[in-house]
Order: structure tokens, then sequence, then C-alpha cells
């Protein structure tokens, strides 16, 4: 029997309808299985550029790159903690306009001021967005070391990395120093949240500060933990070591790297940058105790990490120098 009319039209309409279903249902499924942690392009949505990794504790994924200007220098994780009274930002990004896009999520998500801006460390990739949150009137707070350290290099910091963003992307961007230094563990009170600040020893710089949530477990290592991302070397790597033996040792439910990640299970998250360091300082020993020189040592040490990390061949030479000028006077 031959289709009516009416279910002829119905069926056209339907074959019609079939392509924008399927692109409907299409966006849905890339809706659901899209990361928590987008890119930071500008039509990201403030709500989309972080995300809660534990009750009240969000965090930023920045890409695993070099500073250009397609990515306005969010080559690093940022954070913050949300008490009851008040809001802790840990690290800002590494231009003002990154800052502004940090800022912008905080108020997605709470009117609450924001009373403190945490730097971990002193590389501009972690504190050049603090100038969006200086409207704030927080008290910037580092480690003791932290502004000699970047006082000492912020020429360059800016005309470096000003360089390599351009113009428009660096614009706002500027030196905001601490006006809270750390130099003894120190609690900071949210409103019924205490998050610890502790200064370390030279380690991955002179002044690398951890942030300890103590309500979730929760820890803000900086760039003393890389994941992906190739680490770099700007203090000691005797002192990177033990610091991370000691940390390796502490019940911590989870870590927020300064690149990669960006919520890691402890200790696990700290075996790969370990070995790495390891891998250094055993292979430049054996070359110092041969009477190599240093030149020798950055075209063979540690070659064979290169596989396992992103960015190897832009900060790896970097790192044996480094490591083998420390090395040579054990």
């Amino acid at each position: 029997m031959p289709p009516s009319p009416s279910a002829d039209f119905d069926r056209r309409t339907l074959l019609r309808a079939v392509p924008g279903l399927l692109t409907l249902f299409a966006s849905s499924v890339s809706a659901a299985w899209r990361p928590a942690f987008a890119d930071t392009r500008s039509e990201v949505s403030p709500e989309s550029f972080v995300a809660e990794i534990a009750p009240g504790v969000y965090a930023h994924r920045g890409q695993i790159a070099l500073y250009a200007p397609a990515n306005e220098g969010d080559i690093s994780n940022a954070g913050f903690i949300v008490g009851r009274e008040a809001v802790a930002v840990i690290d800002t990004g590494g231009s003002a306009r990154i800052g502004a896009r940090l800022h912008q999520a905080i108020r997605s998500i709470t009117p609450l001021p924001i009373r403190y801006v945490i730097n971990t460390h002193m590389h501009p990739d972690h504190v050049f967005g603090n100038a969006a949150f200086e409207a704030d009137q927080p008290a910037f707070v580092g480690h003791h070391k932290l502004a000699r350290g970047l006082s000492a290099r912020a020429d360059r910091y800016l005309s470096i990395n000003k360089e390599a963003l351009g113009e428009e992307a660096f614009a706002g961007t500027k030196i905001v120093l601490p006006t809270l230094a750390i130099s003894t563990p120190t609690v900071l009170d949210l409103g019924g949240r205490e998050i610890l600040l502790e200064p370390q020893k030279t380690a991955h710089t002179d002044n690398d500060l951890i942030v300890r949530d103590r309500q979730t477990g929760t820890v803000f290592l900086g760039d003393l933990l890389f994941s992906e991302h190739a680490p770099t070397l700007d203090g000691s790597i005797l002192g990177w070591m033990a610091v991370l033996d000691t940390l390796t040792k502490e019940p911590i439910q989870r870590v927020v790297p300064g690149h990669g990640g960006p919520s890691m299970p402890w200790p696990d998250a700290a075996a790969p940058l370990r070995h790495y360091l390891q891998v250094i300082a055993d292979e430049i020993r054996a070359m110092i105790k041969a009477n190599r020189t240093l030149s020798e040592a950055t075209e063979s040490v540690g070659l064979s990490e290169k596989s396992a990390w992103s960015l190897f061949e832009d900060y790896h030479v970097r790192n044996v120098s480094a490591a083998f000028a420390e090395l040579e006077w054990e």
C-alpha cells in the first residue's frame, strides 16, 4: 500500500531534520566529554577557565608552551581557595590579560573579597598577572627572598616577555612585588578555612613557597613540581631533590603542579621529576669524575629523558649547565 501524502510529508520532514539532530547530538556528546580544563582563548567563558578540584579549591591549567602571542602568556597553572569570608589566589599567570581572566573566573564563582594574592616563586609566568588584582587591594604574598630576586631581574623579565608576547598581549603587565614576606611557616585565615604557607630552602629557585589547604589536603607546589613540561632549574639540583624527598613522605591528598596536571595524586606525581633530577646528577658526577668538560656534558647528559618531557630541547641544556656548575664544587 503506497504511503499517504501526509506520511510522505512526515518522512521528508524527518529526513531534512536528521542532519540538524545529528549535529545537536554531536554537540551534546562533545560538551559532555570536553575536558574540565579548557583552553584560554577569549571566547572561553570565565567558568570554563578553572575547575573545582576539591571543595572550594579551584585550579586553572596553563598550556604546555613557550611564551607566544597566541597563548598570551598562559603557560603555567594558577588557582584560588574560597573560605567563608575571603579568597586567596595562588599564582596569576604570565600577563595582565591572563590575570584578568583568572579574576573574572573568581568573580563568576564568588563575590567574596580577594584578600591574598600568593606567588609561589618569582618567575614571570606565575607573577605577571598580579596587576589584574591591584584594584582589589589584597596583600601580595611571597617568599621573603622573592622581592629581591624579582627586582634584580625585573627589567630583563619585562623586556624578554614583552618581545615574546607582543604589545597587545603584554598590555598592562608590570611587576607587582610582595607586600607580605613569608620567612617562617605562616597560617592565613579565609574565614573558617586556614591555609598554611611554607617557605622552602633553595630548590627550583631560592624563593619557592608552597600553599597547603588544611581543609582538603590540597597543596599548591608551584614549580617545585613539573608534569609533562620539562623542568627548569634556577636554584639548586641538590636542594630540589632534598625538598622532594621531604615532601613525598608527607600525607597529602592532591597537589597542583606549576605546569601540567593540574590536580595530581601524591607522592606518585613527584616520581618522574625526581627521576629526571637524579639522572642528571648521576651522569654529571660521572662526567666530572672522568674530567669531562661542561661542553661535553651538555651534549650527552640526560638525553635518555628526552621522550619523557615536552619542551625538552628548550630547557634541558640549561639545566645541565646549572647542575654542572653546582656539582663540580661538591
